[in-house]
């Protein structure tokens, strides 16, 4: 009769090779465990990769790629620039003391920005807000694209007045006052322009840069802007014109009573009546003469000399 067969012995040499196998199991293990840890503490801010990434598509692909589409992917551009702007202007103030103003948007590195608008306008050439509000934003930094995002405009819309209107308030602010007139001038031409367009040509073109002129420019945009964000960016604007009058009132108060006393103004009391008598707001409590926005007016030089208060809302520059 047969014996049963015995249990094979391990070989020394299968115990090593299981031995060894256990240990790169644990080592491969572990080095996952370390490498998910690291990734955790270096792990980019999703927020932050999206507002920096690239646009790896370009205006007239993108309008092909999505085929009936093209209005819903303007919106989703449009949007994007509008997150892309907030998500920068809340990173800056989350880390300053001041809050930004408004012709220091440049610091913002917003490279982005101009790509994102040309994008939505090449996707529905129509879509009025991504050109107004390059209008606006595009000159605090980079005043050829806001030129060329207009241009295109005026190209696609032929018959849109307003373009005109803002592509004309991009050469006043470079104080290129005869081609801000030209352009007033055409826009004032079309169908349905109101008459003040060719008014504001013959203003840019003799006054140039002077506060009536600024008024005015602001007034028109602020009124005919849908926006909310650009009412109020044109608002401190307004402001600040406003603001620049008034100091004016007070510098010359200041001046008659230092030639009349003999040395400048020790606090603001002492001309509060002579500052109510123009007309300026001033605050019971102290006498200061208010701002546009409402923040007393700071003295400075010793009391010869008026300016705002870095708190004020009123643009500075």
């Amino acid at each position: 009769m047969a014996q049963p067969a015995k249990p094979r012995p391990i070989a020394a040499s299968e115990g090593r090779q299981t031995i060894a196998l256990l240990a790169v199991i644990f080592v491969g293990v572990g080095g996952m465990v370390l490498l998910a840890q690291r990734m955790d503490r270096h792990r980019r801010d999703p927020a932050a990769a999206f507002a920096e990434e690239q646009l790896y598509l370009k205006g007239p692909t993108a309008r092909r790629l999505s085929l009936a589409f093209n209005g819903l992917a303007a919106d989703w551009y449009w949007m994007r620039s509008l997150q892309y702007m907030g998500r920068k202007v809340v990173n800056y103030n989350d880390t300053h003391v001041q809050q930004i103003q408004l012709n220091e948007l440049g610091i913002l590195d917003l490279r982005l920005l101009p790509s994102l608008l040309h994008m939505s306008t090449t996707l529905d050439p129509k879509f009025m807000a991504p050109y107004e509000y390059g209008a606006m934003i595009l000159p605090t930094f980079d005043e050829e694209e806001a030129i060329n995002l207009l241009t295109y405009g005026i190209q696609q819309n032929p018959e849109a007045w307003r373009l005109h209107q803002h592509l004309g308030y991009i050469y006043w602010q470079r104080h290129d006052y005869e081609k801000a007139g030209q352009v007033y001038a055409a826009g004032g031409k079309l169908p349905g322009a109101p008459a003040w367009m060719m008014e504001m040509s013959a203003r840019v073109t003799a006054e140039g840069g002077s506060r009536r002129a600024a008024r005015e420019m602001y007034q028109h945009l602020y009124e005919e802007s849908n926006d909310d964000q650009i009412r109020q960016l044109l608002a401190r604007r307004l402001m600040q014109v406003d603001s620049f009058d008034e100091r004016d009132l007070i510098r010359r108060v200041l001046g008659e009573y230092s030639a009349r006393m003999g040395h400048c103004v020790g606090a603001w009391k002492e001309i509060a009546a002579a500052l109510r008598a123009l007309k300026l707001r001033v605050d019971v409590r102290t006498g200061a003469p208010v701002d546009p926005a409402g923040t007393p007016y700071l003295l400075v030089k010793n009391g010869c000399d008026v300016d705002l208060d870095p708190k004020s809302a009123v643009p500075y520059r």
